[in-house]
């Protein structure tokens, strides 16, 4: 066993695998969640639990967040503050503002102590293989102690100084979003315009169009499987943080704008739904298009 002690806040649909792989490779692990029941499976994999935050990151070297939002983020570090060693290194995993990121950051230095922002692609189920994809943003110094760690849950990548972790997310989030409703237009103009849509997806596989978006989820919008991966509430609240990004970087980005509306007009209805959802909302565009002839399943 790593002599590394962990704390891990927030073990929610991503969280609770992420501190499970943690767990298997053997680091010493303090868990705390809002509900305190999300965090007590961990328990049966040598686990402690913590009431709240600063008795979670008491006497941590490391302390991982995986958490809804920039807000409760914050919330979350003002709260553990006072348990915080010094030196000890925050890597907040969630999806926050850029912005936020920053003042995360300076936070913590102020504090004395260090910061990652290393957000995640590959959903669930990428978070139960440990095979996520992490977008690191912060020193080199900090990443070279934080990268054993993050090897048990993916493969990390340090993409920049501080920050450059959410803005790498943005960008992927971006690709995510856009290329899910692209999927969606393919298959419903599919069978609209009479050609089987699964052997439509089958042929396109291989070529240019080729894509793990296609590959999954074009199979989920074929199942009308829309139980929750990632879900349309988190996909939208980052689309909308990669337009803030956007107009703090000066530039537009049309496709982007054109691709949150869509998820907008299903996010009060449908906020847990999968991602691919987009489908549903597309569907809403087309009154009478609907592929295929299976129920939905939703959550």
């Amino acid at each position: 066993m790593t002599t590394l002690k962990l704390a891990f806040l927030g073990t929610g649909l991503m969280g609770l695998p992420m501190a499970s792989r943690l767990l298997a490779a053997g680091f010493s692990l303090r868990a705390w969640n809002r509900t305190a029941a999300k965090a007590e499976p961990l328990r049966a994999h040598g686990a402690e639990t913590a009431a709240d935050p600063a008795a979670a990151v008491d006497g941590a070297d490391i302390v991982i967040s995986m958490l809804e939002s920039g807000a409760v983020v914050g919330q979350a570090i003002d709260a553990a503050l006072p348990g915080l060693k010094p030196g000890a290194l925050w890597i907040d995993m969630s999806s926050t503002r850029h912005a936020e990121a920053l003042d995360f950051h300076t936070r913590l230095a102020g504090a004395g102590c260090h910061f990652l922002d290393a957000p995640v692609s590959g959903g669930v189920g990428g978070a139960e293989a440990g095979t996520l994809a992490i977008m690191a943003g912060g020193s080199i110094h900090d990443f070279a102690l934080a990268e054993p760690v993050l090897k048990a849950m993916g493969r990390p990548t340090l993409v920049g100084p501080a920050g450059s972790g959410q803005v790498a997310k943005l960008c992927n989030q971006l690709i995510v979003g856009g290329t899910l409703n692209i999927v969606a237009e393919a298959l419903l103009l599919a069978q609209a315009a009479g050609a089987d849509p699964a052997a439509v997806r089958d042929a396109i596989r291989g070529g240019f169009a080729e894509s793990r978006i296609l590959e999954v989820h074009g199979q989920r919008m074929l199942d009308r499987d829309f139980l929750p991966g990632g879900q349309v509430k988190s996909q939208l609240k980052d689309l909308e943080n990669v337009l803030v990004a956007a107009t703090d970087a000066g530039v537009v980005l049309p496709v982007t704008a054109l691709v949150t509306e869509r998820y907008a007009s299903i996010a009060g209805e449908l906020p847990r739904a999968d991602q691919s959802a987009a489908l549903l909302a597309l569907e809403k565009l087309n009154p009478g298009q609907r592929l295929g002839a299976g129920p939905d399943k939703l959550p």
